[in-house]
């Protein structure tokens, strides 16, 4: 279960595991970065049981692959009674792979509040389903049948409607479970732009990868029935692209907020010589 691959257990002062999973039906052998974010969100709140994770910033340095447990130490750079910074290092096979910047706090009453609003698209009901197998999600897109196909041009922008079943209780799984989906459509949001390019070329003709994920948590994270996820690439170029996006609920709450810069490059002839399921 998706969850159980968040849930770190402890193993140290500082320190936690957590399984990488196994490989998916396309024996695609790379584990997504998000993944990786999720389980290290839950291992900072786990250590800082007293506060709440409000945002965090990764950069995905190295592969990490399918299979060996991944580690994460967590580098304590000031811990007070409001607010805590740390960064969770996560690692395998004595590799450093990926780096964390967590942010966490109290929270506190209002001074003042406001929201961007939920984007005016179609509600789930009239969207698209999108094949995105997962046990207990459900995915359906704005305007767009086939994301990864080339042929699917329109503006740099994809709207998702996701729905989870069930809901974690816990707020740090809550979190976790928002943060995994920020990596899953921000190249094909910006290939979307692009007559003849799509994520169906990834790790074939093209090289791509998520870089940094940026996540902020907009206090409760906490939702029932479906979230949309609205992404909007805003530059590509020099073999990068940005993307930015909000998650809001059903009834129009903005919970969360994101960034992803990505990869976007022609395969090198060195890349052809790695297998496709290893490739970025």
């Amino acid at each position: 279960m998706l969850l159980d691959l968040f849930d770190v257990e402890p193993a140290g002062e500082n320190r936690f595991t957590a399984p990488s999973g196994i490989a998916g039906t396309d024996e695609r052998q790379v584990v997504e970065g998000s993944q990786v974010l999720s389980a290290a969100l839950v291992a900072a709140a786990k250590r800082f049981g007293d506060k709440s994770i409000r945002s965090a910033y990764a950069v995905f340095a190295r592969v990490v692959l399918v299979g060996p447990p991944i580690e994460f130490d967590i580098d304590v750079i000031s811990e007070g009674r409001s607010t805590t910074t740390a960064v969770v290092t996560a690692s395998q096979n004595g590799k450093r792979c990926v780096t964390v910047t967590v942010l966490a706090d109290v929270p506190s009453e209002d001074v003042i509040r406001h929201h961007l609003p939920r984007p005016q698209v179609v509600g789930p009901d009239e969207a698209n389903v999108c094949d995105m197998p997962m046990v207990g999600r459900q995915v359906k897109l704005v305007d767009i049948v086939d994301v990864n196909s080339p042929d699917e041009v329109g503006p740099p922008e994809i709207h998702a409607w996701l729905h989870y079943d069930p809901v974690p209780q816990r707020s740090d799984l809550a979190k976790a479970l928002l943060a995994y989906f920020t990596g899953h459509l921000g190249i094909s949001t910006t290939m979307r732009a692009h007559d003849g390019i799509g994520t169906a070329q990834s790790h074939v003709t093209v090289s791509t990868a998520p870089m940094t994920i940026s996540v902020s948590f907009h206090e409760p994270a906490g939702w029932d029935g479906w979230l949309l996820y609205s992404h909007e690439s805003t530059q590509v170029g020099a073999g990068m692209s940005y993307v930015r996006g909000t998650v809001h609920t059903e009834a129009g709450e903005l919970i969360a907020s994101f960034t992803q810069d990505a990869l976007i490059r022609p395969l090198r002839k060195i890349d052809a010589a790695i297998k496709e399921q290893a490739r970025l």
